[in-house]
Parts: structure tokens; sequence; C-alpha cells
């Protein structure tokens, strides 16, 4: 037969049994909860970095591109600016060489055998064309 003693005892040792079973069960659902809580955190700023880095990316790709067509463009003007400046130049000797070849045609026809001028100015029309002959290289280069 049962004794209120031992039905009291037994009852102490079911009860912390099963007090001790519903705190192992809840220290085991916080852990996990817990758990849980570390890798969202984790997963999230895991995202948020990804994200900044593909919007830093985007936005350097961006300044990079609007600078690159700046420099592109100042490029190009510099250069048409010194294109135009040699044909200018080169269209300035033509123009000088064809007046010393006029000039060297008419001092041919009018040279006596007292006066030799023709010479100086063949030395000045050859010069004339080796200046010219540079300005070109200078323009084949730039082009």
């Amino acid at each position: 037969m049962e004794t209120p003693i031992q039905t009291a005892s037994q009852t102490a040792r079911s009860t912390g049994r099963s007090a001790q079973r519903r705190s192992n069960r809840a220290f085991i659902v916080f852990v996990i909860l817990w758990v849980m809580l570390i890798g969202a955190g984790i997963a999230g700023a895991k995202l948020y970095s990804d994200h900044l880095t593909s919007s830093m990316t985007a936005d350097i790709n961006r300044q990079t591109n609007v600078k690159l067509t700046a420099m592109q463009k100042q490029y190009d003007e510099r250069l048409q600016a010194a294109e135009s400046s040699y044909k200018s130049e080169i269209a300035a000797l033509q123009g000088k060489i064809d007046a010393l070849n006029e000039l060297l045609t008419f001092t041919k026809d009018n040279a006596s055998a007292k006066t030799d001028n023709s010479n100086k100015l063949f030395t000045q029309l050859s010069e004339v064309k080796k200046q010219l002959e540079e300005l070109k290289k200078n323009l084949d280069v730039l082009k």
C-alpha cells in the first residue's frame, strides 16, 4: 500500500523530472532561437554588404565613364586645334613657296652674268621646303 509519505516522494520526483525536462527543452529552444537570430543577422549583413558593393561599383563605373568621355572630348578638341594650326601653317608656307617660285622664275629670266641672286633664292626655297616637309610629318604623326 501506499503511504502518504511514499506518494509525496514519488510525486516530487516526477514533478522534478518533468520540471527539469521542461527546463532542458526551454534551454534547447532558446539556443535554437539564438542561433537562428545570429544566422539571420549574418545573412542580413552579407546581403547588405553585397548591395553596397554593387551600388558603389555601379557609381564608380558611371563616374569613370563620365570622366573618360570628358577626356576623350578634350583630346579630340586639342587634336582638331593642332591639326587646324598645322594646316594653316602649311598653307602659309605653301604661299611662301609659291611666291618664291615666282620670284625665282622671274630672277632666272632676268638674271645676268654679273649677279647671282638665284643661289640665295634656291637656298631660301630649300629651307622652306624642309620646313614644309617637317610640318607634314608632324601632321601625319598627329593623325
